[in-house]
């Protein structure tokens, strides 16, 4: 039961009771209802954030669990990486030495990937950067090995190729040398014979009496056969395919046509002295990759090594050409 309340009235000298409006009651009442819930308010959230519902502990739990498998898949990509790493350099410095072909280019290797905007799709979450590091890593190792795999494929058509790469490689001398008598002049600075002037010789000159057979020193096609009273004068290119070519000039005459098929050992034409020629004489270059290169490093297949040294120090005596 509520209290009653009373005043004193000095005009009636008695007390008298005091009457609350209507209007207040609703107010207070109002006012305590706010005030009652505003208190539970921050109560809940106080409460909320010291103990947290179990969906919120289960998401929060499977978010952990989420970075974590992130963390240790970076971790993994980066082993294989690695692995990877190792495969390329045994692919650069092993298998396609072995097969006599040009490595795969660093940028090749390690093109990336065009466009700015690429991973803007996963930015705004939480762990924003950590998401998009994977999926980079992901990305390029996937390309690297795309790359790879197609190396390997090359490397296995090589292979079965390999009789036929080792039987078309320059890997004889050009004329019967058994001797070792007929080397004049080596592949370097060497004496013009007719300017007399110091000049690169792009191959070895073998001086041979005129009618001296040549021959093909390794499986190919003929590139051509042309006669001509300068330069190299009547000479034969040859293809050997795998990146190899062979030049025989300042013949008599050749024995080949364009387009001819040959095998090592076949015989092409003659020594003569066409061109610009001082005496008898084959002159003989080898091309690799469009790139004249020392013939000397190819002769392993009619050399004992006593033999090959002495040739390296005959072709090392900077002498003068015969052309």
């Amino acid at each position: 039961m509520a209290k009653v309340k009373f005043y004193y009235d000095s005009d009636t000298l008695s007390y008298r009771r005091i009457l609350v409006k209507n209007s207040t009651k609703v107010k207070k009442v109002l006012l305590m209802v706010v005030a009652v819930f505003f208190i539970s308010f921050l109560g809940f959230v106080g409460f909320s954030n010291i103990i947290k519902s179990p969906s919120q502990i289960e998401q929060e739990r499977e978010l952990e669990n989420l970075k974590l498998h992130f963390e240790l898949l970076s971790k993994r990509i980066d082993e294989g990486r690695e692995v990877l790493k190792e495969i390329q350099d045994r692919d650069d410095n092993i298998y396609r030495v072995y097969f006599e072909a040009e490595p795969i280019s660093k940028e090749e290797r390690l093109a990336g990937f065009g466009g700015i905007n690429r991973y803007k799709s996963l930015d705004g979450f939480q762990n924003s950067s950590m998401i998009k590091d994977v999926t980079k890593k992901i990305d390029v190792l996937s390309k690297q090995l795309v790359v790879q795999s197609k190396s390997l494929d090359e490397i296995v058509e090589m292979a079965k190729n390999k009789k036929e790469m080792l039987a078309s490689i320059p890997a004889i001398q050009p004329v019967s040398n058994k001797e070792l008598k007929r080397m004049a002049s080596g592949y370097g600075y060497r004496i013009h014979p007719v300017y007399k002037t110091r000049k690169f010789h792009w191959g070895m000159d073998f001086s041979a009496p005129k009618g001296t057979p040549i021959y093909a020193t390794g499986n190919g096609k003929v590139e051509y056969a042309k006669r001509s009273r300068r330069g190299f004068g009547n000479h034969v290119k040859i293809d050997h395919g795998f990146g190899y070519k062979t030049l025989y000039g300042h013949m008599d005459s050749f024995t080949v046509r364009k387009g001819q098929k040959v095998k090592r050992g076949d015989m092409i034409g003659y020594v003569g002295s066409s061109g610009t020629s001082t005496a008898p004489h084959l002159h003989y270059e080898v091309v690799k990759g469009n790139r004249k290169v020392n013939p000397i490093y190819y002769y392993f297949n009619d050399l004992t090594p006593e033999e090959y040294d002495l040739m390296l120090e005959m072709a090392s005596k900077e002498n003068q050409s015969l052309d």
